[in-house]
Formats: structure tokens, C-alpha cells, sequence
């Protein structure tokens, strides 16, 4: 029994010591720590890779990236409004004084006439113009014509008193109610109108137009 013994203690040295050969340790080095010399066989550890950290990324204008505004799907766009025509009848600015131009004794500017009933004469003026004087008969003691500023109203180039027998009338242009310049007597007087020749009067016809203005002075 000792022989058995010694002789598997034998073979455990034998396969230890060929393991020893293998790795290059001994029968003192089984069981211990790692020599110095199989740490120097093993080689360095291999350092540890060191990974760079992540940056955020660059704003786009860091990046010479221009960006453009949002802008709406729609646009506004201010129209002008288109101007309306529209017929304004013609007026007139007049006040009383005498225009030592033409000795006439009111001032008009723009289209009118100007009437004198002591020196019996009339003016038509044309922007602010005098382009006709003319004599003139005007309303008798008790039709006396009325003094004032007025408008033209209306016209009538062939019209016929109601008031006076279907009387006539030619190139009426009416002021002040039923008084009105037309083609009449210049050695009488009227019923209060002015009295033109009737070459005068056709031209008072188409020069005034309703709205201009008519000064009646004593």
C-alpha cells in the first residue's frame, strides 16, 4: 500500500511538472500569486480608449447658413381705391367791391355776371374775366329787381311767361326764382328781369351754366 501511494504522488509531480515545462512555472509557483515573469510574458495592458465627449452642433449661423423668415402663406396688398367721377355743377366765389378793371362793381371768380342797376349795365365774367359789358333794362317801381348774390338755377332758350300771357322769353337763364336774364325791350322797363339785346343775351345763355354765380348790386 505505501508503494501504491508513493507512486501516484509520483505521477501527480510528473503531470505537475509537465504543466510547469508548458507555462513555464514551477511546482513552487502552483496555487500563488501571478509572477512577475508571466506578467512580462502576458505583455501591457492595453490602455483604455478614451472617447472624445459629443459636442452639441453648431448653430446654423455658425455655419454661414443664412436662414429666411417665415413668411404667410398670404400677402396683403393695399389697393388704392379708383377715384369716382362724379358731375359737380360749377360754383363761383363773389363778394361786392368794384374791379377797377373793368369799372364793374363786383368781384366774381370762376364763371358769373355781375348787374348794376343804377348804371344799367351787366357783366359776364369767365374765370374771373370780364368777356362781355352790356346794357341793360331792369324792373320797374313796384317790380324792382332784388339786389343780392345768387346762382344760376335753370335754363330755357325758348321759354314763355305763364305769368305774363304766354309772353316770350328767349335764352332765359333764371337766379332768383322767376327772375331771369333774357333777349328784351332795352327802352322799358320789366316785370323785374334784365333785359339783354338778344345777341348779348344768347351769349349769357352759353356762358352760364347752373351753379354760377350772380351779383345783383343797386
Amino acid at each position: 500500500m505505501r508503494k501504491a501511494g508513493i507512486g501516484m504522488a509520483g505521477s501527480a509531480v510528473l503531470v505537475l511538472g509537465a504543466l510547469g515545462v508548458t507555462t513555464g512555472l514551477g511546482p513552487a509557483d502552483l496555487g500563488g500569486e501571478r509572477p512577475a515573469a508571466v506578467a512580462a510574458a502576458a505583455g501591457p495592458a492595453a490602455p483604455l480608449a478614451t472617447v472624445p465627449p459629443v459636442l452639441p452642433a453648431p448653430a446654423a449661423a455658425s455655419a454661414g447658413v443664412t436662414t429666411r423668415p417665415a413668411t404667410s402663406a398670404t400677402s396683403t396688398t393695399t389697393s388704392t381705391p379708383k377715384p369716382t367721377s362724379s358731375r359737380t355743377a360749377r360754383t363761383t366765389t363773389a363778394r361786392t367791391g368794384r374791379d377797377p378793371s373793368s369799372g364793374m362793381p363786383c368781384s366774381i371768380s370762376g364763371d358769373g355776371a355781375c348787374v348794376s342797376l343804377s348804371a344799367k349795365r351787366a357783366w359776364l365774367v369767365q374765370d374771373g374775366e370780364v368777356v362781355r359789358s352790356a346794357p341793360i333794362t331792369s324792373g320797374r317801381p313796384g317790380e324792382r329787381t332784388p339786389t343780392g348774390t345768387f346762382h344760376v338755377t335753370w335754363k330755357d332758350a325758348d321759354h314763355r311767361s305763364s305769368q305774363f300771357d304766354d309772353a316770350p322769353m328767349p335764352w332765359s337763364v333764371f337766379f332768383n326764382g322767376g327772375i331771369a336774364f333774357h333777349t328784351g325791350s332795352l327802352s322799358r322797363q320789366s316785370a323785374g328781369c334784365i333785359h339783354l339785346s338778344d345777341a348779348v343775351a344768347r351769349q349769357f345763355f352759353r356762358t352760364l351754366a347752373v351753379g354760377d354765380t350772380v351779383v345783383v348790386v343797386k
